[in-house]
């Protein structure tokens, strides 16, 4: 398998880079968390890194990983069918299945709790389940980051169920409805998960966007964020 590999990223540099010599290469799989591919340039000589989940991959999978990472290295344009075919596997059932499992497997995520100083955000999700879900949507892990992080202020973890809300917002100065509106916005995530429309993810569908309008405070909220 990873002589065939190197011999599909030598053919591959050789299509990016015809005029140079292939440089040594040393391609290993590696047991990320999840589908993760690394490449770097170290004393000459190119390091690859794959993540064990793609073992197995069809040819025409690998060659679109090789041209992936050796176009990035030396940045030069990616092949955009080339970029879709490898979406379109690592977004296939069987594959998306695995990487979900690998990930609550190997990913030791470290959850702080959901009640903080101020807001406990297991009451702001029930208060919004009844008022916007009618009470359906099961309730995940609800937590406040470790970090008081000011560029990720909320998201949806569907490895480990679990809705992790910045430490930022618990805070007395924080209106109420500027943490109801990042848990419902991940509460979103949990009624209208990630599509595969064509090769493309699709995070915020038209049906999402819908129902993120509907949230009473959202342009005072909106105008809160951005002098956070």
């Amino acid at each position: 398998m990873l002589h065939n590999l190197l011999q599909i990223f030598q053919e591959q540099y050789l299509e990016l880079r015809p005029d140079t010599s292939v440089p040594e290469l040393k391609i290993d799989f590696f047991a990320f968390t999840g589908i993760k591919n690394t490449i770097r340039m170290r004393e000459g000589r190119l390091l690859v890194r794959l993540s064990d989940l793609l073992e197995g991959a069809p040819v025409p999978v690998l060659k679109a990983i090789a041209h992936i990472l050796l176009a990035k290295m030396y940045r030069r344009p990616i092949d955009r069918d080339t970029a879709a075919r490898y979406r379109r596997y690592i977004s296939s059932h069987g594959v998306s299945q695995k990487a979900h499992l690998v990930r609550q497997m190997r990913g030791r995520k470290r959850l702080a709790s959901a009640q903080g100083h101020t807001y406990d955000l297991e009451v702001v999700f029930e208060d919004l389940n009844i008022r916007f879900f009618h009470g359906l949507l099961a309730r995940p892990r609800m937590t406040w980051s470790r970090e008081r992080a000011r560029n990720h202020l909320g998201h949806y973890d569907p490895a480990h169920n679990a809705i992790v809300v910045s430490r930022i917002f618990d805070h007395p100065r924080v209106p109420r409805s500027a943490v109801e509106y990042i848990v419902y916005h991940e509460m979103l995530h949990l009624k209208h998960p990630v599509k595969l429309r064509g090769s493309r993810r699709c995070v915020h569908s038209p049906e999402f966007q819908a129902e993120e309008e509907l949230f009473p405070q959202l342009a005072e909220v909106k105008q809160f964020l951005r002098h956070l």
